[in-house]
């Protein structure tokens, strides 16, 4: 087994994993959004990748998905655990709350979302009904539970395109979509999961309430890293414990 783990907002460089190596890589869809690097999480291979490369400098949709996916494939990775900053469409999903994705809507607009533009050698249809592993998902669930860790079971992600936030009137529609939370980057790089044949779960912190909920401040990027720099430690902490026990 070797997990690649995608480091969104707030883990670009985390310390998480000792390095044994970093590597530069290029793939037939160009280069990944950072090098790659090696090590291991109590005996288990890890690939780390950050989304918005090192220094964050690739807005969600400059992020080439295709690459990093490629990139992590090519690295003998057998299974993806992403992390992302997200806004919360529920009350019940607090600021430091992370949930455990199980479904994603697409509202982005301008993104390479497949590896299949062609259909020369073949129609290619990837069936996507259930587009996080629900091994995996259970195993960031259970995770999160023996930590302590304030973290929901399940949620629907709807990834916009960004870089700036939804009106209100957008924020409302998700809700009524049956959206849970919203962030900027799980799709394409879901279904590219999906279409590679890698296991793909991803667990989304909360860090605001986008701006549907009248009776708190709009999101800005500030509150977000302020949030996410907060509860920084917990996610790779769950991402440790979820990888360790995908090890035994």
């Amino acid at each position: 087994m070797k997990v690649g783990i995608i480091g969104g907002s707030g883990l670009d460089d985390p310390d998480m994993f000792k390095i044994e190596e970093e590597k530069d890589v290029f793939t037939n869809y160009g280069k990944p959004s950072s090098h790659l690097k090696f090590g291991k999480i109590e005996g288990t291979d890890v690939v780390l990748l950050a989304r918005h490369g090192i220094r964050h400098q690739y807005s969600p949709t400059q992020v080439n998905y295709r690459a990093n996916i490629a990139a992590l494939k090519d690295a003998g990775v057998t299974h993806i655990l992403a992390t992302t900053a997200c806004g919360s469409l529920r009350e019940e999903i607090g600021r430091g709350h992370f949930v455990v994705l199980d479904q994603f809507i697409d509202f982005t607009r301008f993104r390479k979302n497949t590896f299949y533009e062609s259909f020369e050698n073949g129609a290619v249809h990837t069936a996507m009904p259930e587009p996080f592993d629900a091994f995996l998902r259970d195993k960031l669930y259970k995770a999160g539970k023996e930590i302590g860790i304030e973290i929901h079971e399940r949620g629907c992600v709807i990834t916009e395109e960004g870089p700036r936030f939804a009106t209100r009137a957008e924020s409302k529609m998700f809700r009524i979509w049956g959206a849970d939370v919203v962030n900027m980057s799980i799709a394409p790089e879901a279904m590219l999961a999906c279409e590679a044949h890698i296991p793909y779960a991803a667990v989304a912190m909360a860090t605001d309430y986008d701006s549907w909920k009248e009776d708190e401040e709009p999101v800005t990027w500030e509150q977000i890293n302020e949030v996410f720099s907060r509860n920084a430690e917990n996610m790779i902490r769950l991402l440790k414990t979820t990888v360790a026990a995908l090890g035994k």
